[in-house]
């Protein structure tokens, strides 16, 4: 059992494309579909399909996105940030900029998992959940 569904969701994320596989399943959950839908609008996956039949818990198939010519993933880093032992929050003013702006910070709010760029248009706060570029 693990205790931490975040960091096992990035850690099958990165597993899968050191591997060079095509798809991924991962165990579903709302904060995993969200972040899911995050990396598919920003162009970091190339598609996801949101299983529920298959258990009660559900399932998420995530096809990876890879460069045609260098076979390089889209994703460079998944990092998470705030872990269970240590939770990072941050107000509106401190919200990171990964690489200047390149990448992208996952933000809980109180308006739902959004990215970086739309909490600090909405000026809110939050939980730092991870960053990916």
């Amino acid at each position: 059992m693990y205790t931490d569904p975040i960091s096992d969701y990035l850690t099958r994320l990165r597993n899968a494309q050191m591997a060079g596989h095509k798809v991924v399943d991962i165990p579903a959950s709302n904060l995993k579909k969200e972040i899911t839908k995050i990396l598919h609008e920003k162009g970091y996956i190339l598609n996801y399909k949101f299983e529920d039949e298959v258990n009660f818990q559900g399932n998420i198939k995530v096809a990876l996105k890879y460069n045609v010519r260098t076979k390089m993933p889209a994703i460079k880093k998944l990092i998470r940030i705030s872990k269970p032992g240590l939770r990072k929050y941050t107000d509106s003013k401190n919200l990171p900029r990964v690489i200047n702006g390149l990448g992208i910070a996952i933000i809980s709010t109180s308006n739902g998992v959004i990215t970086d760029k739309e909490a600090r248009d909405l000026n809110i706060g939050g939980e730092v959940i991870c960053h990916v570029y």
